[in-house]
This record gives C-alpha cells, sequence and structure tokens, in this order.
C-alpha cells in the first residue's frame, strides 16, 4: 500500500447489495470508543498490579479478532453514546482490519499476562504498554496501526483473512493510488 493509498469505506447509506466487499461494515468511531475504554482499563490494571485484568481485557479483543466486532465489549456502548450526543451516521469501514488490530492487540496482551504472572514485572508492562499507547493514538486521532498492517503485503494478513474472513479478499478492501492532495 502506498502512502496514499488508504483502507476503503463507504457511505453508511449504501444498500448492503451495492457494497463492494461482502461481510459487516461497522462505524469507526465505535472501535474508537472501545479503543478508549479498553485502554483506560489497562492504565487501571497497571495501577492496580493487576496481570488478571490484563488477561480480561486480552480476552476481549481476542473475542472480536475471531468472532467479529459485535463481540468487542469495549465498543458496545457506542449506540447508547451516539444516540445521547445525537450524532448522526459516518462513513463505514469493513471489519476486517480493525479485527486483525485486536488480533495483534490480543497476542500482545497474552504476552504480558504471562509475564506478569510468571513474575516477570518490568518486562511484562512493556507488551501492555505498546497496546495502551495504540489503542490512545486510536481513540485520540482515529489512525489504526493494526489496521494499516492489514493492508502491507505480507502473509500474516492473508492467512488471517482466510481464518476468520468468511471469503472476503484483503484486496477488496483498498483503495489503491490516491492522487496525493494538491492545493
Amino acid at each position: 500500500m502506498s502512502f496514499f493509498s488508504r483502507p476503503l469505506t463507504i457511505a453508511a447509506t449504501l444498500a448492503p447489495a451495492a457494497r463492494p466487499a461482502p461481510g459487516r461494515w461497522i462505524d469507526p468511531r465505535a472501535q474508537r470508543l472501545g479503543a478508549a475504554l479498553s485502554g483506560a482499563t489497562l492504565v487501571v490494571a497497571y495501577l492496580l498490579g493487576s496481570w488478571l485484568l490484563v488477561a480480561l481485557v486480552g480476552v476481549a479483543l481476542a473475542a472480536s479478532a475471531f468472532f467479529g466486532t459485535r463481540w468487542f465489549a469495549f465498543s458496545r456502548p457506542w449506540p447508547l453514546v451516539r444516540g445521547w450526543l445525537r450524532l448522526g451516521t459516518s462513513e463505514l469501514e469493513h471489519e476486517l482490519p480493525p479485527r486483525f488490530a485486536q488480533a495483534m492487540g490480543a497476542t500482545f496482551l497474552a504476552i504480558g499476562t504471562v509475564l506478569l504472572a510468571f513474575g516477570v514485572t518490568p518486562w511484562g508492562w512493556l507488551p501492555v504498554a505498546a497496546v495502551v499507547g495504540l489503542q490512545t493514538l486510536l481513540a485520540a486521532s482515529g489512525f489504526c496501526l493494526g489496521c494499516r498492517l492489514f493492508f502491507l503485503r505480507w502473509y500474516v494478513p492473508d492467512l488471517f483473512a482466510r481464518l476468520v474472513g468468511r471469503g472476503v479478499k484483503r484486496q477488496s478492501l483498498i483503495i489503491l493510488d490516491l492522487p496525493p492532495h494538491q492545493p
């Protein structure tokens, strides 16, 4: 993916039959809320010194990664928040890139959990801190590093898409070679 390429987004009003790829299309703002809440929970885990809380966040990320974003407990409050704030619809994105990012986060939290459970405390918090940093970046700016990694040309995203994508091709979710913005 070139610097000017980006993941495909569609209008929320586009009929499901007209969407460029099958599967579930989601409001990315729900994932941003989930990132903020899970990141805050990991900060609380650090303050409490609780590797069990880290493990629970990792399980939530893993469940969402493998079963779909509707299973991400931390983004479940989004419809209520959207209603309270009276926010309209936004562009939708396919759920596979965020699921890939969640699988990566769950992997890092699993490593951190194992290290913390075995008492390797300083090293155990490093992968947890990486997840907190990336969750904070996503919540604050909307930039998802794991989602971007999904679109790079390497075998891991293709393998992930084959395992959980139910026939969705990674290439069908990419806008290629957008021209640079000219003022």
